[in-house]
């Protein structure tokens, strides 16, 4: 209709209110705002102004805008006012922000109230109030409130009806367009988090072999009876590092792959306890100055250290992986092993307790035989006692491996106070010792070792000759190191219970005058006495041991008579002064 009346002003034919167009009954006005479409006005600015709003109101997006534009143009239609504006968000109604002041709460509700149908609404202080559905094709999108200051024309009506189409169309395309946006958006993070989804998909695959891989090649290891070579090559092959492995104290025992360091630097024990603690509190692999370090630890118990040497920070999740599975696998094998350890060792103990003690010899050889040990052959009886160290079952087993490490085939027990061997053949004379001494750190052990023994039955004996030599060099000036029974000499005689207060009572009397001179004059007379009576009294062959001349010697004789108030010539000094002198020599550690 208002095309035919827009063609008719462009006519000339002007059209009366009320009269009804061409072809059509006449029909009586109504009061109503929203009936059949009436005869339009005369005016043309007011659908001219429409058509700019529809213009405006299908180029905005924003539902919010849409509506304030809506409210903003309706009193260019009729003697309307915009109240309020209502959007629905969430399928609930919301007053616009952008659509004026908050409504009133009776307005609120009435609103609410209508449920998608028009209606009248009492706005306070305003007449003709009336709430008008904002439909589209996918429902409601909202109300626009207005109030009328006189009575509307059917024009008029119908112009606000049509901004209300207008505005109500103009919202289903921005809601359509929001809904587009938000699906396109949505579109986009579903194909991300595909994309995502892949990689981590293709991610999880590959890490999965790989931890088959570790798991296949350890287990295979493990199955072949494999021990700790076996798993470091392994770890060594997985990752591409060099693998290192370190005892408790942090001395290497076994190194595979490229750059071992030669000769391999000794540990810090201080630092490397320090390590320990470091790598125990935090759990897992931690690197520390170039090395990715795992603790090898079984039960609560540190047995060593596994490391992937890394200066360059290169091992990724992989690697660690690898490195802690090792680990894993190296705590269960060591653990074995010491187990073993343990039953061999206690097994040894009771055949060693009975050796002793004293047993039968087909009984003793035969339970030899089952350790690989050859009682047929040449046996010795070497006691270890160590100042650091309490004698339990922790450091017979350091002796054990050192005495292995140096060659020593042997039995090993265990006493209150010390260790026993019962070694294959003569002992090396400081080997032992030596191996002892780095394997704890300390040098302060003492080790005494028996005479040879040719028959089990015999090993009694030759253990207490064993603690007779452990004991003279125990209470010597030079307490520590190793001292062989054969090396006594008249020592050999005193057995380890006797009382070395009246041995160096003896010694004062015979050579007490002699060594407090020496002591106070620099000179060397208990020596030259010692020397004389190892030589045989003989002259020439005293003075030149002593690379002195034999008027020197005569002269150093002669005042030892005088200080010492002894005559050499007499039978009972002179044994009294040789047995004193050879005391003062093996017992008291000889000169000074």
């Amino acid at each position: 209709m208002v095309g035919r009346w827009a063609r008719n002003m462009r006519r000339g034919r002007p059209v009366q209110e009320g009269s009804p167009p061409r072809g059509r009954p006449r029909r009586h006005p109504t009061a109503s705002w929203r009936g059949s479409r009436p005869h339009l006005p005369s005016p043309a600015d007011p659908p001219h102004e429409l058509l700019a709003i529809s213009r405006a109101l299908f180029d905005t997006r924003n539902e919010g805008d849409i509506l304030r534009q809506a409210m903003d143009h309706v009193s260019a239609v009729g003697p309307y006012r915009a109240e309020a504006g209502y959007l629905r968000v969430h399928g609930r109604l919301v007053p616009s922000p952008q659509g004026g002041p908050d409504p009133a709460s009776a307005v609120d509700r009435t609103v609410r109230e209508l449920t998608g149908r028009d209606g009248p609404v009492a706005v306070p202080g305003r007449s003709r109030g009336r709430a008008l559905a904002l439909h589209g094709p996918g429902g409601l999108h909202g109300y626009l409130v207005v109030t009328s200051r006189s009575r509307p024309t059917h024009a008029q009506n119908y112009l606000l009806t049509a901004l209300v189409r207008l505005t109500a169309a103009a919202l289903s395309v921005a809601v359509a367009h929001r809904r587009q946006q938000e699906d396109a958006l949505e579109l986009q993070l579903l194909r991300r988090e595909r994309a995502t989804l892949q990689q981590r998909l293709i991610s999880l695959v590959v890490e999965a072999g790989y931890q088959r891989a570790v798991h296949e090649a350890l287990a295979e290891v493990a199955s072949s009876g494999g021990g700790e070579e076996a798993i470091t090559s392994a770890l060594h092959e997985l990752t591409g590092f060099p693998v290192l492995v370190e005892d408790r104290f942090g001395r290497l025992r076994s190194w595979t792959g490229p750059g071992r360091p030669d000769p391999y630097p000794d540990p810090d024990p201080a630092r490397h306890e320090e390590m320990l603690q470091t790598v125990a509190r935090r759990g897992g692999s931690v690197r520390i100055k170039g090395r990715l370090s795992c603790v090898i630890r079984p039960r609560g118990e540190v047995l060593g250290v596994l490391a992937l040497v890394d200066p360059r920070d290169e091992a990724d999740d992989y690697a660690v992986f690898a490195l802690e599975h090792a680990a894993t696998s190296l705590a269960l094998e060591m653990s074995h092993l010491r187990h073993l350890a343990e039953v061999e060792l206690r097994l040894h103990r009771e055949l060693v307790d009975d050796l002793l003690a004293g047993t039968d010899e087909a009984s003793a050889y035969a339970r030899s035989e089952a350790f690989g040990h050859d009682l047929h052959r040449i046996q010795y009886v070497v006691v270890v006692q160590w100042r650091s160290q309490v004698s339990d079952d922790a450091f017979a087993r350091t002796v054990s491996r050192a005495a292995s490490a140096v060659g020593m085939r042997s039995m090993v027990t265990r006493r209150s106070d010390h260790v026993v061997l019962v070694a294959e053949g003569r002992p090396d004379d400081h080997a032992l010792y030596e191996a002892l001494a780095r394997e704890t750190g300390t040098p302060d052990g003492t080790i005494g070792v028996s005479a040879r023994c040719d028959t089990p039955d015999g090993l009694p004996g030759r253990y207490q000759e064993a603690l007779r030599a452990l004991e003279v060099r125990r209470r010597s000036r030079s307490r520590y190191g190793t001292t062989f029974f054969d090396a006594l000499g008249l020592y050999r005689i005193l057995g380890p219970g006797n009382d070395y207060q009246e041995l160096e009572g003896f010694v004062r009397e015979w050579l007490g005058q002699l060594v407090d001179y020496d002591s106070r004059h620099r000179a060397a007379l208990v020596e030259t006495l010692s020397r004389y009576f190892d030589c045989g009294g003989n002259y020439a062959e005293t003075a030149e041991s002593l690379t002195i001349h034999r008027s020197t010697l005569r002269y150093r004789l002669q005042r030892i008579r005088e200080i010492s108030g002894h005559d050499l010539t007499n039978v009972e000094d002179r044994l009294n002064l040789q047995v004193a002198t050879r005391v003062w020599k093996i017992m008291l550690g000889g000169p000074g």
